[in-house]
């Protein structure tokens, strides 16, 4: 199973959960997994992806410890076990 964690700005669309749990084939992309959870959690995934499958701009996505803009986007391969964190960001100064 690989872990979608998610920040409490996000949970509401999750039914409040912190995580959510996908049945995911070892390797496949992040936009596969990104698709099966809008399979299940459109209202979260349209908070992730934006109208033409893009990661939106001011949301920062993690496969372990890396961020994906810098390692592949949505090509970026996650490992069925793996963990995937949802940031959005934070402006301000």
């Amino acid at each position: 199973m690989t872990r979608i964690v998610l920040p409490a700005a996000l949970r509401q669309y999750a039914n409040g959960a912190s995580s959510v749990e996908l049945d995911h084939v070892d390797g496949a992309s992040l936009a596969v997994l990104l698709d099966s959870l809008a399979a299940g959690h459109a209202a979260l995934a349209r908070r992730i992806r934006d109208e033409q499958g893009e990661l939106r701009r001011f949301v920062n996505v993690y496969v372990g410890a890396e961020d994906v803009r810098r390692i592949g986007g949505l090509s970026t391969p996650v490992p069925a076990d793996g963990q995937v964190l949802v940031l959005p960001s934070v402006a301000g100064g």
